[in-house]
Parts: structure tokens; C-alpha cells; sequence
């Protein structure tokens, strides 16, 4: 169950989005008579394409509800009492007006032993930074800083939306050759068994394939991991981000530490850290915390 946790939130929403959706579509075009046409495998292709980035910005627009639900995410006042609390809400405030936001983000805090915090929301003017009770018992202000600066930087590159465009064509893909193998091999089946060979092969491969799509994904979401360091560095300066990094690095690297895991890790495509290894390091979304303190070190690599 952790390794699909560490997948995150988007991934798991838009295979459920896509598995829905499609199975509504089959029926409709069964109902319609449309498999009867030579154009099915247009129908195919078009509905791929509309249903694909449909999930995809469908889990986009419900990010932000669904990442306050799942986390029990508070929403810090800014004219709040507490003054780590008012001196968090400050800082992002400071912090986007840097970036060029026009809309301040919400900011939030969650309870949780892990040290992370994560940025979502359907847009730039509509978005959410949070950070984790873990985070701030064991980060000092400057290492926050950067931390909270790398999130912001990742709304204002818009990475929300450019990670759902490449998780919608992703998605189209799936679901048209999820079609294609699943009429292929119930066409060499006895014909009273093609109904469900075909049902369940299509649902089996759009599941294959959305472990594999999630490789390309996760491949781009470790590219948006330079950038929105690279953001951190302009925004705070760069040693408070490497300082949050080496931070992040001594936790997960300590005896005493072994055993922490994201214990909720949904929206991981933007969260500041994570910890997969070996053939799981396929499915990072982050990069390896060495070679992230290496790129800010050499500004030239990013």
C-alpha cells in the first residue's frame, strides 16, 4: 500500500477519472452502434485524446479541495496570534510578490512526522502552500524559507498545469491503445467469450499502461524539481535552499530516521522530497537530494 501512496494523489485520482469515464464511454458507444462504423478507432482516438486530458484536469480543478480533505490541512490567518505561524503566512506573502504573483496563495499547515511541504491548486491565482507539523519542529527559519520559496516558485512556473498537460496526453495514450490491444485479442477469441476477454484486458492494460505513463511523468516532474530549486535560489537566496536540502539529507540519512515515510504522500509530483530507491527510483518525482545540491551549486547546469 506505501508503494502506491508514494505514486501520489494525481496519480491514483486520474486512474480512477480515466477507468470511470472510459467505462460510461464504452457503453455509450455500444449503445449508439458506433462499433458497427469504420471510423471506431477514430471515435477512439478523439475520445483518448478528450477523456485523457478530461481526468487529468478534472484532478487539477479538485487538488486543492481534495489535498485540504485528505491531509486535514489548517488554514493559517494571517492575522493569526502565533507568531511562527504570522512570521510562515509573511514569508510566502513576501516570497510570491517576488515571483509576480498578482493572487497570494493560501497557506497551510498539516499534521505529520514527515518533513515536507508541497504546493497545488488549478492555477496561479489559485493555489495553496503547505508545509508539514514535521517540517517546522526540525527546519530553522532560513532552511523554511527556502523550502517555502521552492513552492512558490513552483505556482509561479506553473507547474501544476504543465504536469496535468503531460499527465492528459499521457492519459490519451492509455486509453487508445487500451482499446486497440483489448479489441485485438478478444477479435482471436471465440465469439461468446469476447465480451468480457475484451472488458477485462482493456481494464488490465489501461492499468500497465498508467504504471508505465507514470515513469514519463515522473520524468518531467524530476526536471521541475531543478527549476522551482533554481526559483528557490532567486526568490530567497540559493544557500537557504541548499541548506534545506542538506537538512532534508541528514534526516533521511540518520539511524534514527530509517524508518520515516510519507505517511499521506498524495500531490507528490510537487512536494519537496522523496525518498524511492532502486527499480522505484523510476517513479521519483523529485531527484536524488545530492545531485539537486549540485545544480544549485553550479548555476550553469540549470
Amino acid at each position: 500500500m506505501q508503494m502506491f501512496k508514494r505514486f501520489g494523489f494525481f496519480f491514483l485520482t486520474n486512474i480512477l477519472v480515466m477507468v470511470t469515464v472510459s467505462i460510461a464511454f464504452r457503453l455509450i458507444i455500444e449503445a449508439l452502434g458506433l462499433t458497427r462504423y469504420n471510423a471506431y478507432y477514430s471515435y477512439i482516438m478523439i475520445f483518448s485524446l478528450v477523456w485523457g486530458m478530461g481526468g487529468a484536469f478534472i484532478s487539477l480543478l479538485l487538488s486543492k479541495f481534495m489535498a485540504k480533505t485528505m491531509y486535514g490541512i489548517e488554514i493559517v490567518d494571517e492575522r493569526t496570534a502565533h507568531p511562527e505561524l504570522r512570521w510562515i503566512v509573511e514569508t510566502v506573502h513576501r516570497i510570491s510578490q517576488r515571483a509576480g504573483l498578482t493572487k497570494m496563495p493560501e497557506v497551510g499547515v498539516y499534521e505529520s512526522l514527515d518533513v515536507n511541504a508541497f504546493a497545488t491548486g488549478p492555477s496561479r491565482n489559485n493555489s495553496i502552500v503547505a508545509v508539514s507539523s514535521g517540517l517546522l519542529q526540525r527546519m530553522n527559519r532560513e532552511e523554511i524559507e527556502g523550502v517555502l520559496a521552492h513552492e512558490v516558485a513552483h505556482i509561479a512556473n506553473g507547474d501544476m498545469v504543465t504536469m496535468t498537460l503531460i499527465q492528459g496526453v499521457v492519459n490519451a495514450f492509455v486509453l487508445f491503445f487500451s482499446q486497440i490491444i483489448a479489441k485485438l485479442l478478444a477479435s482471436n477469441a471465440e465469439e461468446k467469450n469476447r465480451g468480457w476477454i475484451e472488458y477485462l484486458t482493456y481494464i488490465l492494460a489501461q492499468i500497465v499502461f498508467s504504471i508505465l505513463g507514470s515513469i514519463v511523468v515522473n520524468y518531467f516532474s524530476r526536471a521541475r524539481e531543478f527549476r522551482a530549486d533554481y526559483g528557490s535560489s532567486q526568490y530567497s537566496g540559493r544557500q537557504k535552499m541548499i541548506a534545506a536540502l542538506r537538512k532534508l539529507q541528514a534526516i533521511y540519512e540518520s539511524p534514527a530516521d530509517t524508518d520515516l515515510e510519507s505517511d499521506n504522500n498524495s500531490v507528490a509530483t510537487l512536494m519537496i522530497s522523496s525518498r524511492s530507491r532502486g527499480l522505484m527510483g523510476l517513479f521519483r518525482t523529485h531527484p536524488d537530494l545530492e545531485e539537486r545540491i549540485a545544480a544549485l551549486q553550479g548555476a550553469g547546469n540549470l
